[in-house]
C-alpha cells in the first residue's frame, strides 16, 4: 500500500494589505441595506473583515449588564455595526452623489510622486 508525505509547508508570508476604496475619516453613502441613501463619515475601517463602522448608521440594540468597577448602568444601549464594503460607495462632496474612484499619481510639495485617490465623476483628488 502506497502513503502518502505530508507536504511541507514552506514559510508562509503575511499577505499583503488591501488596498480597499475607502479610508477613516472618509464621507460615504449606504447604497444596500436598512440605511440605504444614508450618509456618514467612516469611525473605523476593520480590514481582516472587510468592513466599516460608519458614525451614526446601522444602530443595533445591544443589552449590557451592569459593571459598578467601571461605573456602567447597564440596560439596552444602541451601538453601530460594522457594514461590509460593498454595501457603502464614497461620497463625492463636491458633485453631491456617490462616486467610485480611480488610482493615479500626483508631486507632493517636495517632488515626490505619490499615489492618490480620484474620484472618477468630479475628477477632485481625495487624498492629500
Amino acid at each position: 500500500m502506497l502513503t502518502r508525505q505530508k507536504s511541507v509547508n514552506k514559510k508562509s508570508s503575511a499577505p499583503a494589505p488591501a488596498k480597499f476604496h475607502v479610508k477613516k475619516g472618509d464621507t460615504v453613502m449606504v447604497i444596500a441595506g436598512k440605511d440605504k441613501g444614508k450618509t456618514g463619515t467612516v469611525k473605523r475601517v476593520l480590514s481582516d473583515k472587510n468592513q466599516v463602522l460608519v458614525d451614526g448608521l446601522n444602530l443595533v440594540k445591544k443589552a449590557v449588564k451592569p459593571n459598578p468597577m467601571a461605573g456602567d448602568r447597564g440596560g439596552i444601549i444602541e451601538k453601530e455595526a460594522p457594514l461590509h464594503l460593498s454595501k457603502v460607495m464614497l461620497y463625492d462632496l463636491k458633485s453631491s452623489q456617490p462616486t467610485r474612484i480611480r488610482r493615479g499619481t500626483a508631486q507632493d510639495t517636495s517632488g515626490k510622486t505619490k499615489r492618490v485617490r480620484i474620484a472618477k465623476k468630479s475628477g477632485e483628488q481625495l487624498d492629500d
